[in-house]
């Protein structure tokens, strides 16, 4: 065969030749994973600043999660409440209905031994034709009555029948909202594990990092917040300028909350999210308030901002997704987030939404 048609011959690859080529392999598959965004998730070094406002978006989707659930939590529990309501119900009416089956049934057998023999020959044979008459007559009547039960024991399974069907769409519903609520759960304490994260990373000096905002965790720095605001609290001698008692007794409860820490879903004595706060607030006024945000904006008449008065409710963030009780002098008394303790606050801390009056 001629030598130009030949096929080269292959080299064999010394072991030199083969750890060279293989940390070149590497070193490609490196860099490329590197432009392909993989080293590129390392997050840089961030200042206190950043940090903070990472902290801060992460409490707020935290907290439009966390009034999701409270909504859902109270909607499961009205859910619960029907489902409850409707099977009690169905088997009170069905051991009433087994009652009056029995009695048919008793009565059944009754005619089946005593109705074999035609009346004709029961009057031939009776030895009082007067008194089996009176009898007849009676059985008829009971006859009459019977056939009145059994219509009234068909109406009743039918109704016993209705109410399974909706204690079943009840609960199904109620399945909805308890698995909205246990997503909403889940995103709530996501979002709450980042900010945890985040706040880890700084210094402890550096975790108080703008006192109004209610951002800082420094025990020192709460302990001042909260011993400043109980000196202005109207029980330790400060005129209250609230407009009537009911308002007044919300905005005591308030004072006297000052210091007790933020727990999602928390609806006091010890402890509050925001909305549980204005809720426990206005319970102790004598008035019953929704459960959210969302709905709280809705149970009064509203304001405006420049005619709020102490005891209205304001609302701050485009969802209505936070709540604070206005205590006069552009201030409120708010639960913040779980880095910080319910605290006075001013109003202008956060994109106000709008403001309700309850009381």
């Amino acid at each position: 065969m001629p030598a130009a048609h030949r096929k080269p011959r292959q080299r064999s690859l010394s072991g030199s030749t083969v750890r060279t080529a293989a940390t070149l392999a590497l070193a490609s598959a490196a860099t490329a994973t590197a432009f392909d965004g993989g080293a590129a998730h390392a997050e840089p070094d961030l200042t206190p600043a950043q940090v903070k406002a990472k902290v801060d978006k992460l409490y707020q989707e935290a907290e439009v999660a966390t009034e999701k659930y409270n909504g859902a939590k109270e909607k499961a529990g009205k859910a619960q409440k029907k489902v409850d309501a409707l099977q009690d119900e169905a088997s009170r009416r069905t051991e009433a209905l087994n009652s009056q089956r029995q009695k048919l049934g008793a009565a059944a057998a009754e005619q089946y031994r005593t109705g074999g023999v035609d009346p004709t020959v029961r009057l031939l044979l009776s030895s009082a034709p007067d008194r089996y008459l009176d009898e007849a007559a009676l059985a008829e009547r009971v006859g009459t009555r019977q056939a009145a039960t059994i219509t009234r024991v068909r109406k009743e399974l039918r109704e016993i029948d209705q109410l399974r069907d909706h204690a079943d769409g009840q609960l199904s519903e109620l399945r909805a909202k308890q698995k909205e609520l246990r997503q909403q759960k889940k995103t709530v304490t996501a979002k709450l594990g980042e900010a945890r994260q985040l706040l880890d990373r700084l210094a402890p000096a550096d975790r108080t990092l703008d006192p109004a905002s209610g951002t800082g965790t420094a025990a020192g720095a709460d302990r001042a917040s909260r011993s400043t605001d109980r000196a202005a609290s109207p029980s330790a001698g400060a005129p209250s300028k609230a407009p009537n008692s009911r308002a007044a007794s919300a905005i005591a409860y308030a004072y006297d909350a000052l210091g007790s820490p933020y727990v999602w879903g928390a609806t006091g004595p010890s402890a509050f999210d925001c909305s549980g706060l204005t809720q426990a607030a206005y319970r102790a006024a004598g008035i019953s308030l929704p459960r959210t945000t969302y709905a709280q904006i809705n149970a009064g008449q509203r304001v405006a901002k420049s005619q709020l008065r102490p005891g209205d409710l304001v609302f701050f963030y485009s969802g209505i997704s936070h709540v604070g009780l206005y205590i006069g002098d552009g201030k409120m008394i708010h639960a913040p987030n779980p880095s910080a303790p319910v605290r006075i606050a001013p109003i202008d801390q956060m994109p106000f939404a709008g403001a309700t009056r309850v009381a």
